[in-house]
């Protein structure tokens, strides 16, 4: 917390790790099984993530320096700890060790063991130990790396003279490459010649395949891109291309293979950096889908859960819609959340959007306004077909216009290609049997479909009746939280590391915001202020909820000498089921940075 920050940083609490377990196994250790006990003599940082979760991407991408650097010292291992029901199933973790480029071992815990025993509440978390095996930080959401680095430094001298650090390579194999033409494909279009332009995304490279889909023409972009998604044509015959790891937009030119940056500055966009202007000096995080709308380039902003534009004509950006709060609420444009936009499909009266993470399939009118068709929000999904209302998908990441006024859902973690039609508010299913499609393209009445897990392009007929399929229902696996009616204290830990303070240059340096699900929840505490605690006031006509927590704190270098010090933004937004029973806490700790010195 940071009622008051000390002078002197406080002697590390000893707790000892609790075992690695996890029913999946392990993968890059060349079919060993680790144990605490053989990771002894090395810094071990456990990083808690789930493939879907873009900011467990991110941070994928902020530890590879630092994993790199500290090889001989540092182990970091994987703990993968499903949301969705799909990320349970052993051969969708081994498919994102591969599509993610996961470069150390990582323990596949289906059923949350690991998650448990070290109290985690929200993805991703960071938690350090020692070489003696004593649990030394534990850090939520992005941010950290600098934090981290500066602890593994520490900790590497501390160890060096103590004797208890062990030098020399880890446990980390890596897996025998695989041969096909294309890894992990994204997001494809048609172009004017009747090729198919698909990105490759784990290749980092666009690839153009002639008609039948399956003929490399030509690859395109090698060294430019960084796990490339989604692709629009524009007017002029370009193609707009989401540089998603790189967080830019680059436009090729299909007929000389000209890429040029258009959008972004390729560093991450963070809470306070601009949200509008020259589009080359605005950061952004994650574009995952472009569509051309309205005269301009709409983006999925799946890393800020929000919609952005860029527009050709003044080579400006500027967010459209959402707020960055994750979550599923409709309503203009400026008040409306979602949770991980990934897909995009324009008509001419709508821009259709497959929000991933509220497994939910959404539209902005040409008045701004945001709606939800299918879904309910972050916790309940599956595969159910029926009236729109009580439909439920899981995790989607495409959307595709049909000619008839209805549209395609590429409905990833079910294997499905799914429709609704908003003239009967009716979802079906269209096709079964596919490995996680996460796009689809019309090509003379026909429907491509990218499988992006069998890493192929498949041809299908638009079927005339729908696939009967048994209806399944499921919520997140996390348990909920017991806490007890009334006056409930959340409280957000968050220590500065160590050479940091906190950043007070220009007013306060942190930021909560509160809300809850249902909103009748909350009889007292929502809303945004400066304090990382807060007293929550529970209804209790209630039994359950869920509470919405955003936290950032900013921090920056602690040298007077220094007239630019580096500063440092954390942040984490959590999703905390909690159910209200007699005997539950009355203090809700979430960690963003430190440890839970009153735990």
């Amino acid at each position: 917390m940071n009622d008051s920050a000390p002078a002197t940083p406080p002697r590390r609490a000893r707790v000892r790790a609790p075992e690695l377990i996890g029913k999946g196994g392990w993968l890059n250790t060349g079919g060993d099984d680790l144990t605490l006990a053989d990771l002894r003599g090395k810094i071990v940082l456990l990083d808690f993530w789930t493939f879907c979760c873009v900011n467990c991407l991110h941070v994928l991408d902020e530890l590879r320096e630092l994993e790199e650097k500290h090889r001989d010292t540092l182990v970091i291992v994987g703990v993968h700890s499903p949301k969705f029901v799909h990320e349970a199933e052993h051969q969708a973790v081994v498919d994102a060790v591969e599509r993610y480029e996961v470069h150390h071992p990582v323990l596949d815990d289906p059923e949350l063991a690991t998650w448990k025993q070290y109290a985690v509440r929200a993805w991703p978390t960071l938690v350090v130990i020692d070489p003696e095996g004593y649990v030394v930080a534990q850090h939520a959401g992005e941010g950290h790396a600098n934090a981290i680095r500066t602890l593994v430094e520490e900790l590497e001298a501390e160890h060096d003279a103590k004797g208890t650090l062990r030098r020399g390579d880890g446990p980390y194999v890596a897996p025998e490459p695989v041969a096909t033409d294309l890894r992990f494909p994204g997001k494809a279009i048609l172009l004017p010649s009747g090729n198919l332009l698909v990105s490759d995304t784990t290749r980092h490279q666009l690839v153009e395949l002639a008609a039948d889909g399956e003929t490399v023409v030509r690859r395109i972009g090698e060294g430019v891109f960084r796990e490339p998604q989604g692709l629009a044509q524009l007017p002029d015959g370009t193609v707009v291309v989401a540089d998603t790891v790189n967080h830019a937009l680059r436009v090729l030119d299909p007929a000389t293979g000209a890429i040029e940056r258009i959008a972004g500055t390729g560093k991450q966009w963070w809470q306070g950096s601009p949200t509008s202007g020259p589009a080359l000096d605005v950061d952004l995080s994650s574009p995952w889908d472009v569509a051309w709308w309205q005269g301009k380039v709409w983006i999925a902003m799946a890393g800020v859960h929000q919609l952005w534009t860029y527009d050709p004509a003044t080579k400006t950006v500027e967010v459209a819609a959402g707020t960055t709060n994750e979550g599923l609420v409709d309503g203009p444009a400026a008040e409306a959340w979602f949770a991980q936009p990934s897909g995009l499909a324009a008509t001419e009266d709508r821009l259709w959007v497959a929000d991933s993470e509220t497994s939910a399939l959404r539209w902005v009118d040409t008045e701004g306004a945001v709606h939800t068709a299918v879904g309910t929000g972050l916790f309940d999904f599956g595969h159910r077909d029926g009236a729109a209302d009580q439909a439920l998908l899981q995790h989607p990441l495409g959307v595709t216009a049909l000619p008839d006024g209805s549209v395609a859902i590429s409905d990833t973690y079910n294997h499905a290609l799914r429709r609704y039609d908003p003239a009967s508010g009716e979802v079906t299913t269209l096709a079964t049997d596919l490995r996680e499609p996460s796009d689809a393209v019309l090509v003379d009445g026909d429907i491509v479909v990218v499988e992006s897990a069998r890493h192929r392009l498949t041809r299908l007929r638009l079927p005339e009746e729908a696939v009967q399929v048994e209806a399944v229902a499921h919520r997140t696996r996390r348990e909920a939280t017991e806490v007890a009616p009334g006056r409930l204290r959340l409280d957000v830990v968050f220590r500065a590391p160590n050479g940091q303070k906190l950043d007070e240059r220009y007013g306060p340096s942190t930021r909560l915001l509160v809300s809850s699900t249902p909103p009748e929840l909350l009889l007292g505490g929502e809303g945004t202020g400066t304090d990382l605690f807060r007293e929550l006031d529970l209804n209790p006509e209630l039994t359950e909820g869920v509470l919405h927590v955003s936290a950032m704190a900013a921090s920056c270098d602690d040298d007077p000498a220094n007239e630019y010090p580096a500063c440092h933004v954390h942040q984490q937004d959590w999703g905390v089921p909690v159910k209200i029973t007699e005997a539950g806490t009355a203090r809700l700790p979430l960690i963003l940075a430190g440890m839970d010195e009153k735990a």
